[in-house]
């Protein structure tokens, strides 16, 4: 521990999140970040440099940013509303820009192998000195045996050692046989996040990071929809009309005119896309806009999600029905991993082959409990 009071949530999201990011970094080799909630990953990340769309759309325009300042970025805006109050873990090194990031972000504390001097300083007067900085060991190894309590019983398992990697992609069984480069990044940064995933547990991936997690539902294709619905707020926050929508400004005690916070910027983006609000909502975010904008129509978005494309989708277990595969071709899906094993594969074969996905079974089952 390098600063800060760490609480027993803390410390499991730590674990878990430092455990993702390193087993990403070994298998992709670029920087990586995670942001986690409650002992699942609101979103994680490898280093790919963001478009002008999500520069703006992340709201990062003239910031300096390292590799691993992207990285965490990607991550932190997979869901930002689910990052509120994150923990937070890093691949690299923390270096002063990514520390300067994070200043900004609501965050209960950070894990990674180490910090410069200068991050460091600005990490640990953050919360008022109550910000949690811990230290890992990237060549620690865990034990081969896990234990856990529950009601005084005593549970011991091997612990999951396998990592998901580009290997696990080879097996394609849809008649769509091509997996570019890119499907292959996102299917394995999809697939280790739903390792750290509490299951059942369904993620998308795109660009290198996670826009869409479902996890803990009792039925799969319920974590298929949850997470979908996250990837639709994801992709509908690049939406020109969310993009320009028009912020009153805010006189600080400085005299300084600014907009509303960062966060509340956030929730007034999401509320104007669910449109599904009640009176007392939509006072509460239209009173931040400097002007009313028209609503965004359902013809507007679902148009809007078409142009999504080359998504990829991950299932810590087999997918049992067709349902999964027909929720995900609404959001852009082209590549689906998942173990296999089921009777209904044939099925599920078809219905990729109908929407003309390509499916690479991986034999890999990775439930998180």
């Amino acid at each position: 521990m390098v600063n800060g009071k760490p609480g027993y949530i803390n410390l499991l999201d730590a674990l878990n999140a430092f455990q993702l990011v390193m087993e990403l970094k070994t298998k992709l080799s670029l920087p990586t970040a995670a942001s986690f909630k409650h002992v699942s990953p609101a979103g994680a990340a490898i280093f790919v440099p963001l478009s002008d769309v999500e520069v703006e759309a992340y709201e990062v325009k003239g910031k300096e940013l390292t590799d691993t300042a992207v990285a965490y970025v990607r991550a932190r805006n997979a869901d930002p509303l689910c990052s509120f109050g994150d923990f937070a873990a890093l691949s690299e090194v923390v270096d002063e820009a990514t520390a300067t990031f994070l200043k900004t972000e609501v965050s209960d504390g950070l894990i990674a192998p180490g910090y410069t001097p200068e991050a460091l300083a600005i990490l640990s007067a953050k919360k008022g000195g109550n910000f949690i900085v811990l230290q890992g060991d990237p060549d620690y190894v865990s034990p081969d045996i896990e234990y856990r309590e529950v009601g005084g019983a005593v549970f011991a398992q091997k612990r999951n050692k396998e990592a998901f990697g580009p290997e696990h992609c080879e097996n394609v069984v849809t008649a769509r046989k091509e997996l570019p480069a890119e499907a292959v990044r996102d299917m394995v940064v999809a697939s280790i996040a739903c390792k750290y995933t509490q299951s059942n547990s369904v993620v998308y991936a795109l660009n290198g990071q996670t826009v869409g997690v479902g996890a803990g539902q009792q039925s799969r294709v319920d974590c298929v929809k949850l997470a979908g619905r996250k990837v639709d707020t994801w992709y509908l926050r690049q939406h020109p009309e969310v993009l320009g929508l028009p912020f009153k400004p805010v006189t600080d005690a400085d005299g300084n005119k600014t907009g509303p916070k960062k966060q509340d910027r956030i929730n007034a983006r999401v509320a104007y896309i669910d449109g599904d609000m009640t009176e007392m909502e939509k006072e509460a975010w239209m009173g931040k806009m400097a002007s009313t904008p028209a609503d965004l129509s359902r013809e507007s978005k679902a148009e809007f999600m078409k142009s999504l494309k080359n998504v990829a989708i991950s299932s810590d277990a087999f997918f049992p029905f067709r349902d999964s595969i027909d929720v995900a071709s609404a959001r852009g899906v082209e590549f689906v991993s998942q173990p296999g094993g089921s009777v209904q594969d044939a099925g599920l074969i078809e219905a990729c082959d109908g929407y003309n996905m390509a499916m690479a079974l991986s034999g890999l089952r990775q439930f998180h409990h």
